[in-house]
């Protein structure tokens, strides 16, 4: 099978909803708790984790993953980490994907606990909306978006834990 390479048009789509999903996460968590300091802040650190996450992944996944220092990675992840850690043996992409992922799988739930716990205090309509539109950018458009854009051509989705 032969790798694709993804344009830079390419890549910028496979990364918008990772980013939508930050966007809207911190905005449901700034909403939940009605825009006061600690709100505000609380967005921020979100936002900010959801980035370092996105470098953590770069740093401990992507080295053993076949599209490192490729155009063939869809996300444009393994390019990025190329710059900042050696290349690891492909053969280890599932371990080392099944390990590190949970650091970032807190991003999918802290906007929906925070809604859900300012929900249970208060009823809003506007949080409602916003909770609703999180969840549907997570936990539909962002993977129907990593699976249709990316992974149907991985060479590695036979031994991946999210294919699979």
């Amino acid at each position: 099978m032969t790798m694709r390479n993804y344009s830079n048009s390419e890549t910028l789509v496979a990364n918008i909803p990772y980013f939508l999903m930050l966007i809207i996460g911190a905005l449901t968590i700034a909403i939940s708790f009605q825009f006061v300091a600690g709100a505000i802040v609380g967005a921020i650190v979100y936002f900010v984790y959801g980035v370092i996450g996105m470098f953590w992944i770069m740093i401990f996944v992507c080295p053993y993953c076949a599209y490192y220092n490729t155009r063939g990675c869809p996300c444009g992840y393994g390019i990025i980490a190329s710059k900042i850690v050696k290349k690891g043996d492909h053969n280890c992409f599932a371990v080392k994907f099944k390990r590190h992922i949970p650091v970032i799988v807190p991003l999918w739930f802290i906007p929906v606990i925070c809604g859900g716990v300012s929900l249970w205090n208060s009823y809003s309509w506007p949080l409602i909306v916003i909770v609703m539109v999180f969840i549907v950018e997570s936990f539909v458009i962002l993977p129907l978006v990593s699976k249709r854009h990316g992974c149907i051509e991985c060479p590695q989705k036979d031994a991946c834990p999210w294919m699979g």
